[in-house]
């Protein structure tokens, strides 16, 4: 029975201590920098490649959701089921990721 708390109270913890290290250890490298006179404005991320990072999630997840109708339709056409999902969610959402690939690579020019 305590098994069934640990387990995932444990990975919570695990999960929220990782997060608290990265974050201190950035904020104290961060910290230095400034003091030995690093400009601040070098932290601050580049939002050009946050625009098409939303365009490049939804075009997989409209592949991962392509791989699982098709999977169903395999696996009602005789195949099995493990082999039928699993494939052509992978494949689908690699597709995905090409197209949003080529598109953005497209969109540059």
């Amino acid at each position: 029975m305590a098994e069934d708390i640990v387990i995932p109270v444990s990975l919570f913890a695990l999960i929220f201590a990782s997060l608290y290290v990265f974050w201190t250890t950035r904020n104290k490298e961060r910290l230095a920098l400034i003091e030995k006179g690093a400009d601040p404005t070098l932290f601050k991320t580049k939002s050009s490649g946050s625009s098409y990072s939303t365009f490049k999630y939804g075009l997989l997840f409209i592949g991962i959701a392509l791989g699982i109708v098709s999977g169903y339709f395999l696996e009602e056409a005789g195949m099995q089921e493990e082999a039928a999902y699993f494939s052509m969610i992978f494949l689908f959402g690699g597709i995905g990721l090409v197209v949003a690939f080529l598109l953005q690579k497209k969109f540059d020019k």
